[in-house]
């Protein structure tokens, strides 16, 4: 068979080259704004506030997002999305010079680039099916989520922080032309990604409200992917329970200083990466049910491999491990979630899906918070692994029930959506 080699096409490049220029963007401002924030106080909770700001938009405004997204070209969407990202840093970059920043602005600036990353992220993965075939898709998220972890991880985060050090306006000048080109970028991807819609939405007769209860009556009513929203939420949940606390695992139970952390996210950007790029040939050898519930599995067992050493380069190596597992579900699951999804409907099914997916994570965090006072920081870990596995043999059963249905899903089309 030649299927496998095909090409994905010239669309797919610029894709991934404006995604990772974006990217590089997001990583840069991520690790630069807590830097800025702490020049103005060392309150934990003021701090702390910014995570929460950069994460509350997604459950606010994931499924309006993928209402508009539904309703407009992906490509201007994106590019769209990258401006306004880009307004909002040349801002903060204002305010820098004239020595004018502060915590509120701080919050201002985090949210507002959330909610740009709620259309931003909804358009991406809904152009996808527009540009590769579904029997490309795992081929194609493979390079977006490796790429997403090298420019975050390998190249935004040391490059964010050496900026800032030589320069505290620097990093976000950086970023603000980071997402002006990724905004030019996108839009150098051709073809019409606008969704097919019915007369009645190409005409504006339906309102977006009326398209969310659409995009919600639809994953209400597809037992797979419902089924999967609430095993992967929780799944999501017991993992938070475990990582929320890493930071205290290596300082307090490894005894290492705050350095070492480094050589937790260096082993997690690795896997990470090597997760991205492994997952499409995994799946074709294991298939894609085993793979998704054996990434699962080991992730659960990598968390009760960290609970139980006391070793760096162990808990380093399982951690690394964790990072890989997930990537590769992560690739399998959007692949999933964007062959069985309509097109037209793809922005609000997945804004739905991710609310739920998302809106479980701070609970486990808060969870592992109570867990751990209870017993200790390795306990809540072995705790979160056993979790995962457990709910890895629930996944296997959700999977296999519906085997035909996603073998199915992802039979070759004729030719993409957009060509190329």
């Amino acid at each position: 068979m030649t299927r496998p080699k095909d090409p994905l096409g010239s669309n797919f490049w610029r894709l991934l080259i404006a995604s990772a220029v974006s990217n590089l963007g997001d990583g840069i401002v991520r690790t630069a704004i807590p830097l800025l924030a702490i020049t103005l106080t060392r309150d934990p909770l003021l701090v702390g506030a910014l995570t929460s700001l950069s994460f509350l938009p997604w459950l606010l405004f994931a499924i309006p997002s993928g209402a508009l997204v539904d309703r407009m070209d992906r490509r201007r969407a994106m590019s769209s999305a990258n401006l306004v990202r880009a307004g909002v840093v040349t801002m903060l970059v204002a305010a820098i010079a004239i020595d004018q920043v502060s915590l509120v602005l701080l919050y201002l600036v985090t949210f507002v680039l959330g909610v740009a990353e709620t259309v931003y992220d909804s358009a991406s993965r809904a152009m996808l099916p527009q540009v590769v075939r579904r029997d490309q898709l795992d081929r194609a998220n493979g390079p977006l989520s490796s790429a997403e972890v090298v420019t975050q991880a390998f190249l935004a985060a040391p490059a964010g922080s050496l900026l800032f050090a030589w320069l505290v306006i620097a990093p976000f000048v950086s970023a603000a032309v980071a997402y002006l080109l990724a905004a030019l970028l996108i839009l150098s991807i051709v073809g019409n990604l606008r969704p097919a819609r019915d007369g009645r939405a190409q005409t504006g007769s339906t309102t977006i409200r009326a398209d969310i209860r659409e995009g919600l009556r639809w994953l209400r009513g597809h037992e797979l992917l419902r089924g999967l929203a609430v095993i992967v939420g929780l799944v999501a949940a017991a993992e938070t329970m475990a990582d929320s606390l890493l930071v205290l695992y290596v300082v307090d139970t490894l005894g290492l200083p705050e350095s070492a952390f480094g050589v937790f996210l260096v082993s997690f950007g690795v896997g990470g990466l090597l997760g991205g790029l492994a997952a499409a040939r995994i799946a074709a050898k294991l298939g894609r049910i085993a793979t998704l519930v054996l990434s699962s599995a080991v992730t659960g067992g990598a968390a009760i491999g960290i609970g139980l050493t006391s070793n760096v380069w162990v808990g380093a190596a399982f951690f690394g491990a964790v990072a890989l597992s997930v990537s590769v579900f992560n690739v399998l699951s959007i692949s999933l979630r964007q062959a069985l999804i309509p097109e037209q409907l793809f922005g609000r099914v997945q804004g739905a899906y991710r609310t739920l997916v998302w809106g479980l994570i701070p609970i486990g965090a808060l969870l592992g918070g109570v867990v751990a006072r209870l017993t200790s920081v390795p306990a809540t870990f072995v705790i979160s692994g056993v979790l995962q596995v457990v709910l890895a043999i629930l996944l296997w059963r959700l999977l296999r029930r519906h085997r035909l249905q996603i073998a199915a899903a992802h039979q070759p089309d004729p030719v993409p959506a957009v060509a190329s």
